[in-house]
């Protein structure tokens, strides 16, 4: 009776070691395959976010290269969001959609807001021309995109220079118009294709 009870002792110590060893080998097998789902989820979510960088890169380098193919084309519009007086004007916000400067092939078409006077108080005048040529026409690229200037008597006795600085990665750009008698007035806007 005694050999029967120590026979059934020792087969539920080893049941239960058996036990015991298959929870912690299946703990052991349940934390490998996590790991694994885990490494194979932030597997996929660096190639999904390599795919998505490399798509706005390519997407970024094709808006460079059409921002230098209408600046070179003559193709292109200039669109003021403000405005200031050099060197130390107040900025005003521009919200007319007619304000712009517009280069198509040899003519610029100028409708802008421009300010006048030697000294105080400046007045507020509209350059509203369009001009079927103008002197000097350059353009030169930068390392940040282009440069363009031009310069024009916009049928007066003065000479006003114009000098467009075009940002080729943002689409933004300032102009800055220059005269003799007055001081510099500059613009910040964008510069956007003629259809």
């Amino acid at each position: 009776m005694k050999q029967k009870m120590l026979f059934a002792a020792m087969l539920v110590i080893a049941a239960v070691l058996g036990f015991v060893g298959f929870t912690q080998s299946s703990k052991k097998s349940l934390a490998a395959a996590s790991s694994q789902n885990q490494t194979a989820i932030n597997d996929t979510r660096e190639e999904r976010h390599k795919a998505r960088e490399a798509r706005r890169a390519e997407r970024l380098a094709e808006y460079e290269k059409f921002m230098d193919s209408i600046v070179l084309a003559r193709n292109f519009k200039f669109i003021p969001q403000s405005m200031e007086q050099q060197p130390a004007g107040t900025p005003r916000q521009l919200y007319n959609p007619n304000y712009e400067l517009s280069v198509w092939d040899t003519e610029v078409d100028i409708c802008l807001p421009y300010i006048k006077g030697v000294t105080p108080p400046y007045r507020f005048v509209l350059l509203n021309y369009t001009l079927p040529e103008v002197s000097h026409y350059l353009t030169e690229q930068t390392h940040e995109g282009w440069t363009v200037s031009f310069s024009s008597s916009l049928f007066s006795a003065t000479d006003y220079n114009f000098s467009l600085a075009i940002y080729s990665s943002s689409g933004s750009a300032t102009l800055t118009i220059s005269s003799t008698w007055y001081p510099d007035v500059q613009y910040n806007g964008s510069i956007v294709s003629i259809n």
